[in-house]
């Protein structure tokens, strides 16, 4: 491989691996919050014992996000340069904001909640948590207006002397439909992950006979948030479906590898043979499922591979007659099939909890205490899954319409350079995911603190000169 593939598998492996971080925080953020509301507006301590105990499972993983996190904006300057110099105008503005508003938002209010416990008003400190949530809301917007006009190029123009894409509209850029329903349902997958975890956490707890009191309701709201969730992204992914359509026919095609232009389309649920060829073979279908769904009515034209090529190859002649526009099929297929029927999994498992828990009962399956093990895993590895099918599937493509993934590399960078950093990446990341994962369980198997002061801030608001201090 050159030092382009090299780049390429460097910037995924890490991205993927921070991403895996991004859901956990994004949803669990807004639950602790909630868990702390419940507590202020109940006085109930177990909601105090709640937030605590997710609390620190929250700031382990944010913790976590942030060091992976820090490593994808330098990539594009190492690895991407021709990239950035090309887009880095337009691209960088909403990455600045998210640094410089939603960043500095969550980070200085979460400061707040872990040290004000004994020190801010009690309605003050509720509010900072909340503060919290809305900043790393308002920082996964601004990353997906960038990563959108990836997928769809808008507010700029090109500088005909220089060659570079020149900002003229940040609105557009922020506020384009490929933004906000991206936005919609990254959240909403994101609260899928988490509530997941909350469920299945809790659940475990249960089943050990340790805090039931505790633990009881969060578990039943860890599954009602997984069905809601489930709900969201079920009709924000149908209209992302209907946006990718109008903007990257092509990868709408490769997910359902899908070669040859076709009315009443049939979605395809399995197909067999490596999808790389001119035709599939599929093995399970539902007719006019696809074209519903791409244009909303089943007797709906949706394009084929082959059609697109052509059109492409017509509509950009600067890259030459061999320049192939497909992206790699059997991921992009595989890729939207495993997003989907991972999220549907663990639909049904929050199902199941509610069913199994209802009444105050409690399972004894060793079956389901192997499947409530591993839950969290499905939605997160679906979510993942969604987002490899995103951005693999605008292959060729580094800005759709505007530059290939070819042209974007650094020219200087040698094959030995990324390889060392590829390497160290790799080594550094597998020391970190031991770390989390001992840090995760270490504090799950403490369980909830059984020892809470149910008015932490006590006479502390009152002492002036009183210190902050860590809260966990």
């Amino acid at each position: 491989m050159g030092a382009l593939q090299l780049s390429q598998w460097q910037f995924g492996i890490t991205t993927v691996y921070h991403f895996l971080f991004v859901p956990l925080t994004l949803g669990t953020v807004w639950l602790v919050a909630g868990f702390q509301t419940a507590w202020f507006r109940t006085g109930k301590v177990k909601y105090l014992q709640l937030t605590k105990f997710f609390g620190k499972l929250f700031l382990i993983n944010f913790a976590m996000g942030v060091v992976t996190g820090i490593v994808q904006e330098f990539q594009f300057g190492m690895n991407w340069s021709e990239y950035s110099r090309f887009v880095g105008d337009v691209f960088g503005a909403p990455l600045a904001m998210e640094g410089l508003l939603a960043f500095f938002l969550e980070s200085t209010f979460l400061g707040l909640w872990i040290f004000g416990w004994d020190r801010l008003p009690k309605k003050l400190h509720l509010a900072t948590i909340w503060l919290a949530a809305a900043g790393t809301a308002l920082s996964a917007y601004f990353i997906l207006a960038a990563n959108a006009f990836m997928q769809h190029p808008v507010g700029f123009e090109i500088d005909p002397e220089t060659g570079r894409a020149v900002l003229n509209d940040i609105f557009a850029v922020l506020f384009q439909n490929t933004a906000y329903i991206a936005f919609f349902h990254t959240l909403a997958s994101s609260f899928l992950v988490s509530g997941a975890g909350v469920a299945a956490v809790s659940a475990w707890m249960i089943m050990k006979n340790r805090q039931v009191d505790v633990f009881r309701p969060a578990a039943k709201l860890g599954a009602w948030v997984i069905l809601v969730s489930a709900v969201l992204v079920s009709v924000s992914g149908d209209m992302d479906m209907k946006v990718m359509v109008a903007q990257q026919p092509m990868k709408v095609a490769a997910a359902e590898a899908l070669y040859t232009t076709t009315t009443n389309a049939p979605l395809s649920l399995l197909s067999v043979g490596d999808l790389s060829g001119d035709s599939a073979t599929t093995i399970m279908e539902i007719p006019g499922m696809l074209s519903w769904l791409a244009t909303g009515s089943t007797s709906g034209e949706v394009q084929g591979i082959n059609d697109l090529q052509a059109q492409y190859l017509s509509e950009y002649p600067q890259y030459g007659p061999d320049m192939n526009f497909v992206p790699y099929v059997p991921v992009t297929y595989w890729g939207f099939r495993l997003m989907i029927g991972l999220g549907m999994i663990a639909a049904l498992y929050a199902l199941l909890v509610l069913w199994l828990f209802r009444g105050g009962r409690t399972p004894k399956s060793r079956l389901f205490a192997v499947f409530n093990s591993v839950i969290v895993l499905f939605p997160l590895f679906g979510i993942s899954a969604g987002w490899i099918f995103t951005e693999m599937g605008r292959q060729p493509w580094v800005v759709f319409g505007q530059q290939i993934t070819a042209q974007g590399g650094s020219p200087l960078l040698t094959v030995a350079e990324v390889w060392i950093s590829l390497i160290v990446f790799t080594l550094l990341y597998a020391i970190l995911a031991v770390i989390e994962v001992a840090l995760l369980l270490k504090y799950i198997k403490a369980g909830a603190p059984e020892v809470v002061n149910e008015d932490p801030y006590g006479d502390a608001q009152k002492d002036a000169d009183k210190q902050l201090y860590f809260a966990y």
